[in-house]
């Protein structure tokens, strides 16, 4: 036992603790033949340099005797490792972006990037970045899973539900992003397991160090204690900034991640987590549907709104992005023929603008306040 506080503690604390911890489990072992409270010689004779050096192993190991519940968590927390707190330095940081330990958070994923972005909610609203981490490994390329057995990580908006979280996983610690979801269904996509975990080993998943997994983990387990139902995790192949989506252009999976862009560039504005529905097969973000229908994944979309405010942000946004896109574009197409390559692109590669979003709906009549970033 010594030697696991050791590892977890440090030299002097855990001596100090596992000393009470072992006087108040078994007193008897540490009692001379005279009945005088000295350590026995094996256990002193390991530590006599460490003890000579010290004058308050006693009242330390009194104050362990007194609060065995604190000595049985640091234990605890060591053989498990779902229960390890959030470490000091991120407290400090929510603390200081107003943030709580108990408030929602939401994970964002770019594949080439190679990172994990953890937000977490603030006391207005909005969420702020907390912590970004390198992911160790995912498998496949950029762009979407398609079938069980690919080993492709997956790509979209997900949802995390507390009995999704796995204490208990043989990759150290993981929790299952939901994958498929209603947008692959509609696709026919299949796979299992799809997680994030520790381990650092991919087939299909987003792999973490076991250190970073344990803190992800941490910060979901008390997110859900403090009243979150569930997190969302939106994995894109890269930062779909209109740059990289002109340097992209060429690629098969263009026309999907177009559609991405529009939650991609919501949650930029808004600093919420996207509202999520599927019809037509395809990704719809933020609207709300008219005179009480409803969305199914593979029937055509109701009639839709979207909120005044956040309405006329993305439409400013849409237009400034597609001239940055098409000026981009054409300088890669100036590269391409200098170094004598084909640049032919077809007609929907050469716009931002997702299939079925050509005319962006019309504003919620209802009054429903979204701030933006730019609010004060």
């Amino acid at each position: 036992m010594i030697d696991t506080l050791l590892i977890r503690f440090g030299g002097e604390t855990g001596f100090l603790i596992g000393l009470g911890m072992l006087y108040y489990l078994n007193p008897k072992n540490w009692a001379g033949q005279n009945g005088s409270d000295n350590v026995s010689e094996n256990v002193y004779g390991r530590f006599s340099n460490l003890a000579s050096r010290t004058r308050i192993g006693v009242v330390a190991a009194m104050i362990c005797v007194s609060s065995l519940s604190a000595c049985q968590n640091a234990l605890d927390s060591v053989g498990n490792p779902a229960a390890k707190g959030i470490p000091k330095k991120l407290i400090e940081k929510m603390t200081a972006e107003d943030m709580k330990s108990s408030s929602p958070i939401l994970l964002r994923i770019f594949k080439l990037e190679n990172v994990m972005e953890v937000w977490k909610e603030k006391s207005n609203g909005r969420y702020g970045l907390l912590a970004t981490y390198d992911i160790c490994k995912w498998s496949g390329r950029i762009g979407p899973k398609f079938k069980e057995g690919d080993r492709q990580a997956p790509e979209g908006f997900y949802s995390v539900n507390k009995h999704q979280m796995n204490p208990n996983s043989s990759y150290h610690l993981s929790f299952n992003i939901g994958f498929p979801n209603a947008y692959d269904r509609s696709h026919k996509r299949t796979g299992t397991h799809l997680m994030v975990h520790g381990a650092c080993a991919s087939a299909g998943c987003y792999s973490m160090t076991d250190d970073r997994v344990e803190v992800i983990y941490a910060l979901a387990r008390e997110a859900f204690k403090g009243g979150q139902k569930k997190f969302q995790v939106q994995a894109f192949p890269f930062h779909l900034t209109p740059e990289n989506m002109a340097i992209y252009a060429t690629h098969q999976q263009f026309d999907f991640w177009k559609m991405l862009k529009e939650g991609y560039d919501h949650f930029d504005l808004t600093r919420r987590p996207v509202k999520i529905n599927v019809c037509e097969k395809r990704y719809l973000f933020n609207r709300k549907a008219a005179n009480g229908e409803t969305f199914s994944s593979t029937s055509s979309c109701p009639k839709v709104t979207m909120n005044a405010g956040l309405l006329s942000a993305y439409s400013a946004r849409r237009t400034s992005h597609e001239g940055i896109f098409t000026r981009v574009l054409g300088e890669e197409k100036l590269k391409a023929k200098e170094n004598g390559k084909d640049y032919t692109l077809p007609s929907e590669n050469l716009t931002l603008i997702a299939k079925g979003t050509e005319v962006l709906p019309k504003a919620t009549p209802i009054s429903e306040t979204v701030k933006l970033v730019s609010d004060n």
